[in-house]
């Protein structure tokens, strides 16, 4: 898309997806409160309703994620829960530059994630504390999933959940004792394999080791996505006192798919993509055209190329040369579970992240000092963040008190540098190689983030009725130092909220029916970023706004009936939330220039809905499951920007919130008898808007994965498994994600991703 037409798309302003502004151990128990309700599920269940629990909590069993495609995302399994919005250009849910979930109108910024009990951030692309699930665990190592759709529990190590919580526990090494293998093969030349060694006791010493290595080619244009990833974890039972460690180790990276608008897609069609590494001629050609037309503002190198695109080009932003994302993370933790008295239990972890990552785009818009009329551009990652939290409980019999704490400290630096291409003849260098010797750096900014958590929580029993009532509390303290300022924000914020409640109540009505109800407020805690939130603005928006500076809070009010007998268990839940404070980044060019933004609070958002779920055992292998939801999630404020001396009115007021469909459903049914198993789920969601004031949305649409597979017993550990996984299985064109060059005001903007076409890929699984 041209320069032009992307600053009108972005005029008024553009932020990422949603609310905000852009870019345990199985056993011993774990340390959030809202836990598994069982190891692995309970026994032929799908979902686990979260019984006696005074908000809406799912649970997931590594059982159901063992039915998907190997190496599918838990992101991905979560999308049957009711208010799940996952989406992802991938048939895997783990291509990071496109995944996206949301929970009740609230994006993954503004969600809470910890891996037994270690938190891994907001889980965004540019994540600047922590780090994304798929990188932090291989898919067969998680014990369980889950998933809080409001405001989640208050002992969650997160200052940024204004909506919910998502708990990945891994798995105890008892249940990995042995060795396991699988091998996995299918569309696009996908290639997976998985190892897996345990050794020790049940009850006793035990730990596993696992590695898994997977490439594929992408399901269109020309590149590749894989990764390599190390887990282990051990449990050593010492007296009454356990002491539990986890290490994990990924190195990823992944060739992007283009961005699109619905202009491309309409020109271009859904398979359009970049130039890729193979056809390097045809983009030095489109950035010589682009220099000589004035459409990159760059100084053209050759006249002769003329200025007429080669069709079915029109833009420079078409395609681009290369881009992609790379990771590299180190994970490690060490907790301790000890009984201080009778009924009373003492935990506590420390852990470590260290992460470097660079994502790179074949620019158009600079030239490398070598002739070539294009530049690699890098955005940077380094994190290094050490941390512990723990907590004291005390079962006092009608009373279980807790009292916990978290603190971090984490160092993150964030650059943007400028690479040379070689020669016009040949590039030189490899998007899927981390990138060295940049000819400019733009900017380089340190950011030390200190943040420091704590909360008291009382469990009361009183009969039939449980009650919880609680509060956390914390303080962050963020400051930005630049290294190269490149015009970018330095200086000093802090959130402080000492006191954020919780109240709630689940009261059993009969053996089979329990209501429950709650209150949870949160503040969310300002960003450490450059590419988000207060420090992506100008060093004078910053100032200027700093001192009038409100955090992100919100209110839920939630409350339900969960119903649970031989054949049938589900639940019923209504939610009102209010939004206050929301922060809207608005820039001051096109996004793709990346050029700084200026930041204002613009009102609130109100959200309501209802949420259903429920799963029948019909007998003789046979289950269903079906959810539905109905989100209503509007903005309550137009958007007025003053600048220049003008005042701008946005008219956002009664609109609904982007990337927020009203109506989500799955259903499914499921065979599991015997030697053959297999499932057929169906996923729909309604339309999505991709601009603030609705002008602009991509339909509904609907999605179908199937599974089938054989057990064969031949003596060894477990019974040798074939299983094949169709995703996408009628082979629909649809648009996936959205929001991935953020949101603006109105019209049409490349901000989309396409969604992979049908997929199939075939397992062989053995455990000896």
């Amino acid at each position: 898309m041209r320069l032009a037409t992307l600053l009108l798309a972005t005029t008024a302003f553009a932020a990422t997806p949603a609310f905000a502004a852009p870019e345990p151990q199985a056993a011993p128990a774990a340390e959030a409160a809202d836990t598994p309700a069982t190891d692995g599920g309970d026994g032929e269940a799908i979902v686990v309703y979260g019984t006696g629990k005074t908000r809406q909590v799912q649970e997931l069993s590594g059982a159901d994620l063992a039915i998907q495609a190997a190496g599918t995302s838990p992101l991905r399994a979560i999308a049957k829960l009711p208010s799940v919005n996952f989406q992802s250009a991938d048939a895997f849910g783990t291509y990071e530059w496109s995944t996206r979930i949301t929970l009740r109108g609230f994006n993954q910024n503004q969600l809470g994630f910890n891996l037994d009990g270690i938190p891994l951030g907001d889980m965004s692309y540019g994540n600047y504390n922590g780090l994304h699930i798929s990188r932090a665990i291989t898919a067969e190592n998680i014990g369980s999933t889950v998933v809080s759709q409001g405001s989640g529990s208050i002992d969650t190590q997160s200052t940024n959940n204004l909506g919910g919580t998502l708990n990945f526990y891994s798995i105890d090494p008892k249940n990995a004792l042995g060795l396991d293998a699988s091998g996995t093969y299918g569309s696009n030349n996908t290639w997976r394999g998985f190892l897996r060694g345990g050794i020790g006791t049940e009850s006793g010493a035990r730990a596993f080791a696992s590695v898994v290595y997977a490439t594929t080619d992408k399901w269109k244009g020309d590149g590749k996505q894989r990764q390599l990833n190390v887990n282990a974890k051990g449990i050593v039972p010492l007296g009454d006192v356990t002491l539990d460690g986890y290490f994990s180790y990924s190195d990823r990276a992944e060739q992007d798919y283009q961005d699109l608008s619905l202009d491309q897609i309409k020109r271009l069609g859904y398979n359009w993509d970049n130039f890729g590494p193979g056809n390097y001629a045809l983009a030095i050609q489109v950035a010589d055209i682009a220099a000589n037309r004035g459409d990159t503002g760059t100084t053209p190198l050759n006249p002769a190329a003329g200025t007429v695109y080669p069709s079915p080009i029109k833009t420079a932003d078409d395609a681009y040369y290369d881009a992609s994302g790379l990771r590299r993370d180190t994970l490690a933790s060490v907790g301790l579970t000890a009984p201080l008295a009778q009924n009373v239990t003492f935990k506590v972890k420390t852990y470590l992240h260290k992460n470097e990552g660079q994502g790179t785009w074949g620019s158009p818009y600079v030239n490398s000092p070598t002739g070539v009329p294009m530049a690699l551009r890098t955005t940077e990652y380094n994190i290094n963040r050490k941390g512990v939290f723990g907590s004291l409980n005390a079962d006092l019999g009608m009373n279980n008190i807790t009292v916990g704490a978290w603190y971090e400290n984490n160092d993150f630096e964030q650059a943007r540098r400028f690479y040379a291409y070689t020669s016009r003849t040949n590039p030189g260098r490899d998007h899927l190689k981390f990138q060295h010797d940049p000819f400019f750096t733009q900017w380089d900014i340190a950011f030390n983030t200190k943040t420091f958590q704590y909360y008291v929580e009382d469990e009361i029993k009183l009969g039939d009725a449980r009650i919880s009532l609680g509060w956390k509390g914390f303080q962050v303290n963020n400051h930005a130092t630049p290294i190269v300022a490149g015009g970018r924000t330095q200086g000093d914020l802090k959130t402080t909220d000492w006191f954020q409640p919780h109240a709630g109540i689940s009261y059993r009505l009969s053996s089979e029916i329990e209501a429950f109800a709650g209150f949870t407020q949160v503040t969310r805690a300002f960003a450490s970023a450059t590419t988000a939130g207060p420090f992506s603005s100008s060093q004078a928006g910053f100032d200027a706004i700093k001192p009038f500076l409100k955090p992100e809070q919100s209110d839920t009010y939630e409350a339900g009936l969960r119903y649970n007998s031989g054949i049938f268990h589900g639940v019923l839940a209504g939610y009102i939330v209010n939004f206050r404070n929301r922060l809207l980044a608005i820039p001051t060019s096109v996004g793709i220039v990346g050029a700084a933004n200026a930041l204002q609070n613009v009102g609130g958002v109100r959200s309501a809905g209802i949420e259903a779920s429920g799963e029948l055992r019909l007998g003789h292998g046979w289950s269903a499951l079906a959810s539905y939801s109905y989100n209503d999630n509007t903005y309550r404020n137009d958007v007025v920007i003053r600048a220049n001396g003008t005042v701008t009115t946005i008219p956002t007021a009664g609109k609904t919130v982007t990337d927020s469909p009203k109506h989500l459903v799955h259903g499914e049914i499921s065979y599991d008898q015997g030697p053959l198993y297999g499932r057929v789920g169906v996923d729909y969601m309604s339309k999505r808007y991709f601009t603030y004031t609705n002008d602009q949305s991509v339909p509904g649409r609907a999605l179908v994965d199937a599974t089938i597979g054989y057990r064969f017993d031949l003596g060894l550990r477990k019974p040798v498994e074939l299983q094949v996984n169709a995703t996408n299985l009628f082979d629909k064109s649809y648009v996936a994600t959205i929001g991935s060059n953020g949101f603006g005001n109105s019209g049409d903007n490349q901000t989309l991703l396409a969604g992979a076409p049908r997929q199939v890929f075939a397992t062989v699984k053995v455990g000896f």
